[in-house]
């Protein structure tokens, strides 16, 4: 009967022990390899640095002359790969949830904190980002903690650009259908922000591009995108919901 006793002892310490060992391999998912920044050492560098993050692959935009711009986020914040050196066969397995380590120059542009002059390598792990609700961060101080995150709006009302138009064919107008992003304004809370089809994110023909041409003046909306900075935020939609 004892060694029943122990034998059924041993059992249940390996089965936890193995279940231990399955949480622990979740969690280090977002460890960070030997050299590499966490996002709070990275976004303590200075500008012009040499910095190596890893982080997972949310979105991207295409991909041309061997190179492409990344959105990806870690569990605690998100980052801007521009113009990543990738090949093509490469840059097609970079689906969202893809851990991949980076390398490059830590630049600011106009505001937009990114990694310029880039390369990159395919890690272990996965890892797709909730949508970060960012309604009552707009006009704060803090909005800017959550930049190039996965973030959404809800409940905006679509404001008049000039004209009783809804939308922009570039920030001016000044472009034509299919060649170049649309630029929309929300209202949320009093407060108006400017939102971009980035065409290379979301092309003319896509959904989303094809939803804002046909928004009022005065629509409501859900609209979820990544939080770009150009002299404030200018979030680069992905989806957008007329209610």
């Amino acid at each position: 009967m004892k060694k029943v006793f122990a034998l059924l002892l041993a059992l249940v310490m390996v089965f936890a022990l193995a279940a231990c060992g399955g949480e622990k391999k979740a969690d280090d998912i977002f460890a960070k390899s030997e050299g590499v920044m966490t996002f709070e050492e990275y976004m303590a560098a200075e500008e012009g640095a040499e910095v190596t993050v890893e982080a997972f692959v949310q979105g991207h935009q295409s991909w041309w002359d061997n190179k492409i711009t990344v959105y990806a986020q870690d569990k605690d914040g998100g980052y801007f790969f521009y113009d990543m050196a990738c090949s093509e066969e490469d840059a097609a397995k970079l689906v969202p949830g893809t851990k991949i380590k980076v390398s490059g120059i830590k630049a600011v542009w106009s505001g937009e904190i990114e990694i310029t002059d880039a390369t990159f390598e395919f890690e272990e792990g996965s890892y797709v980002a909730p949508a970060t609700d960012i309604n009552k961060l707009l006009g704060t101080e803090d909005l800017a903690k959550h930049m190039n995150e996965f973030v959404s709006v809800t409940g905006g009302v679509i404001a008049d650009k000039g004209e009783g138009a809804a939308f922009y064919y570039n920030w001016d107008n000044s472009g034509e259908d299919g060649n170049c992003d649309l630029y929309f304004d929300v209202t949320v809370e009093g407060e108006t922000y400017t939102f971009v089809v980035r065409r290379y994110l979301t092309a003319p023909g896509s959904e989303v591009y094809e939803a804002v041409k046909n928004l009022k003046v005065g629509d409501t909306v859900d609209i979820e995108g990544f939080l770009y900075w150009y002299e404030g935020p200018q979030p680069h939609i992905s989806s957008i919901t007329v209610k």
